[in-house]
């Protein structure tokens, strides 16, 4: 995660203030969503907002016998039938119109790391370790479960994700290293995966957007089960300010035509996927009803998933085809039940 810890303080958090509520941590921080995009949308005009206790309900995404968050949460909730955001066609020159994908996991592994974000999970009874945050005001003091032989993704984000399936919980952590004995990271958050609760407004986790990692891999379980019904993690080079359920924002210079963390895009309804494998039409449907949320600055267009044997390098590979034409940004504003929370209407 490459990003510049560029706080909502004094400035950005002046006037018309929004308390926060909720979230790990302790604490609240209130604070005005920056002027290039609104972290509390209302629905357009030509989009009723349904009244929640009406969304039909979704197949709820399991890991480890918990759910990956409930059913209406925003990451499982389908978007194919919302409008087009008015700053698409903007966001998408923005991050690379002529940009080609890239699925950011595999098989194998890359400068001797696996391929991926890898996630663990962990049994009743896991130990579990006290950690020294750099960014400490934003980060859950833990302490964190880590079960023997955790796997940890590689390059300069050294994230660790564990699931505990005996209480339901997920915990992240950003730039983890061990010296000495001592645990560190860059930043720590925890998720009760059955709430919808999202951090305080203007919290970092372990991803820049202030929002979970896991519930936007790609894991290879779901190819096997014949359906992906979530939406997917992915990066682009810059960013400007956040978009509900994004927290926390790494750049606020008031260019709207930059995409907000937190933008959701899918694949455009028109994109013929018959031509690809039936594995990576999954995939591609996907992100077609689900689309992808830009959770995090990085390479444009990079797509996350879980490493695992079991995936075809080269068959993934196809989908570096697509290109940033492909896709439109999502106008959103009419899933969200509170801004406070991950809970989605139903398109």
């Amino acid at each position: 995660m490459r990003r510049i810890l560029i706080f909502l303080l004094t400035g950005i958090l002046a006037a018309s203030c929004i308390p926060s509520r909720g979230g790990q941590g302790t604490g609240t921080l209130d604070g005005k969503t920056p002027a290039a995009e609104t972290n509390t949308p209302t629905p357009a005009n030509d989009t009723p907002a349904p009244d929640p206790a009406n969304n039909a309900p979704h197949s709820t995404v399991q890991i480890g016998g918990c759910p990956l968050f409930p059913a209406d949460n925003y990451w499982n909730t389908p978007v194919d039938g919302l409008p087009v955001h008015p700053r698409s066609e903007a966001w998408i020159d923005s991050i690379g119109r002529e940009a080609g994908f890239h699925m950011d996991f595999g098989s194998g592994e890359w400068d001797g790391d696996p391929i991926g974000i890898p996630y663990n999970l962990a049994a009743a009874g896991a130990q579990t370790y006290p950690f020294d945050f750099y960014d400490p005001e934003e980060s859950d003091p833990g302490p964190y479960p880590l079960p023997a032989g955790f796997l940890q993704e590689g390059d300069s984000d050294r994230h660790i994700l564990v699931v505990d399936t005996a209480t339901c919980m997920l915990y992240e952590i950003y730039d983890a290293w061990q010296e000495s004995g001592q645990w560190y990271g860059g930043s720590g958050a925890i998720w009760d995966l059955r709430s919808n609760d999202l951090r305080p407004l203007g919290w970092t986790s372990a991803d820049a957007a202030g929002l979970p990692i896991l519930p936007g891999l790609v894991r290879y379980d779901e190819i096997l089960a014949g359906e992906i019904n979530h939406a997917l993690r992915f990066t682009a080079r810059q960013t400007n300010g956040l978009l509900w359920p994004a927290r926390h924002l790494t750049s606020n210079d008031d260019s709207p035509a930059i995409p907000p963390l937190g933008a959701r895009f899918r694949l455009r309804a028109g994109y013929d996927v018959s031509g690809f494998p039936p594995e990576l039409q999954i995939l591609l449907r996907s992100m077609q009803v689900y689309g992808i949320v830009l959770a995090d600055n990085g390479s444009a267009w990079y797509v996350s998933g879980a490493p695992d044997e079991r995936w075809d390098n080269d068959l993934l590979h196809l989908l570096d085809r697509l290109t940033g034409a492909d896709f439109e940004a999502v106008d959103t504003s009419a899933m969200m039940v509170d801004p406070d929370s991950g809970q989605a209407r139903s398109p």
